[in-house]
């Protein structure tokens, strides 16, 4: 199937250059020479009319793709009611979400917020609290252990305990509590576990590193000792869950029940920001009011739009989808390796791509696929990550792939 041009269209935004550098934005990102004026489905247009297919997907934030139109109809619903009172009163949006997000995980409690890292920070808020009120450690001496390789966020608090040095270096003083031990590997967890930990925060497949798939026995180990120690699981599914590997949540590809689901991105629905800290009563019980807050967590307008994103999600149909398109990505790529791939990784609709180094950097790659209208992002050098929305088809997938491959092959 032959898709639409990437110079498709001539819409153009007056004044708006990509010669032109964005001087009252901070430099904390590095974008690609995009600038993004429409989007639709798994397309993004730029300023100048040019399609681009979104093979990142806003790390997993788009999953049901640009302005879905369920999700749609439901923020204009409720816009055109009321958006926020903050957690001062009530709203009739707040507990129908949360008790379809409860059910969606097999829990009892959510605690909503709003950005991926806010949900991580009151994670470790609650697995301390949970630690001195019910599991009796001596106050301070709470512990967390960590993966190295993680990434949670970019907090004060959650760079502290990162090995990154571009997300850690200079923003010292760190914040004590954690004990970070190798990614994949059951026997240092074991040793890193005492009376004093309270918990065990690990993403189920580590996405910034690169889509990094764990050895078969590690989930399931780290919940075994968690179970035997008296430790909380925690997983921070905020880009691997709601859909992205091809199961609701990735712990379900090794039978694994958290105590606590860490959620984000998706949750949003691509509209606006909204995550969760989901697990049972005897966890998130611990908080009682004024411990923690958020004057945006839970807003009505939030509400509405999870909870849309929880019952498409109920349905079943988007995990099947992106098992069955990951599956064809997956042997695309495949396809690829000794022919300037490396190595492939990831489950579902999420793969890190290792390239051979001399092809360039990661970065330079991702700059020149975008010159043939796929968008992608690298990380850590020579590593590309893919995480297209869920509303990809097939022959975009291929499409896709022939840029990818013309890519490859125009190096030099």
């Amino acid at each position: 199937m032959t898709m639409t041009s990437p110079d498709a269209g001539t819409d153009t935004h007056p004044g708006i250059s990509l010669d032109v550098a964005e001087p009252h934005v901070a430099h904390n990102y590095s974008p690609l020479p995009v600038i993004a004026a429409t989007a639709e489905g798994a397309w993004i247009t730029d300023v100048d009319g040019r399609r681009h297919l979104d093979c990142l997907g806003a790390y997993s934030a788009v999953n049901f793709g640009h302005r879905h139109p369920r999700i749609v109809a439901a923020a204009l619903d409720q816009l055109a009611r009321v958006t926020l009172t903050s957690r001062a009163f009530r709203s009739d949006r707040l507990e129908p979400f949360c008790a379809a997000l409860a059910s969606l995980c097999v829990k009892d409690m959510v605690l909503p917020m709003n950005t991926g890292a806010e949900a991580v920070e009151s994670g470790i808020k609650v697995a301390r609290k949970w630690g001195y009120d019910v599991k009796g450690v001596p106050d301070g001496r709470a512990t967390i252990v960590v993966a190295g390789g993680n990434f949670h966020g970019r907090t004060t608090t959650i760079v502290s305990f990162s090995d990154d040095p571009e997300a850690r270096t200079g923003f010292g003083p760190y914040t004590p509590g954690f004990v970070r031990v190798p990614f994949g590997d059951v026997a240092a967890l074991d040793a890193a576990i005492d009376e004093y930990t309270v918990g065990v925060l690990l993403e189920p497949i580590q996405g910034e590193a690169g889509i990094v798939v764990p050895p078969d026995d590690y989930l399931p180990g780290a919940r075994a000792l968690c179970t035997e120690r008296n430790a909380l699981l925690i997983a921070d599914e905020i880009q691997s869950g709601l859909g992205r590997t091809g199961r609701t949540f990735a712990v379900e590809h090794w039978g694994v029940e958290p105590d606590v689901y860490l959620l984000g991105k998706a949750l949003g629905g691509g509209l606006l920001p909204v995550s969760a800290v989901v697990a049972d009563h005897d966890v998130l019980g611990v908080l009682h009011p004024g411990q923690h807050g958020s004057t945006f967590g839970g807003n009505p307008l939030a509400a509405a739009v999870g909870h849309t994103v929880v019952d498409m999600l109920a349905e079943g149909t988007w995990q099947r989808r992106a098992a069955e398109l990951g599956e064809h990505l997956h042997a695309r790529l495949g396809d690829l390796i000794g022919d300037g791939v490396v190595a492939v990784r990831g489950l579902g609709l999420w793969a890190g791509i290792d390239l051979d180094p001399a092809l360039g950097s990661g970065k330079d790659f991702c700059r020149r696929l975008s010159e043939r209208g796929v968008l992608a992002k690298d990380t850590h050098g020579s590593t590309l990550r893919l995480a297209p929305p869920l509303v990809i088809t097939e022959s975009e997938i291929d499409w896709a792939m022939e840029q990818f491959v013309a890519t490859l092959r125009s190096h030099g």
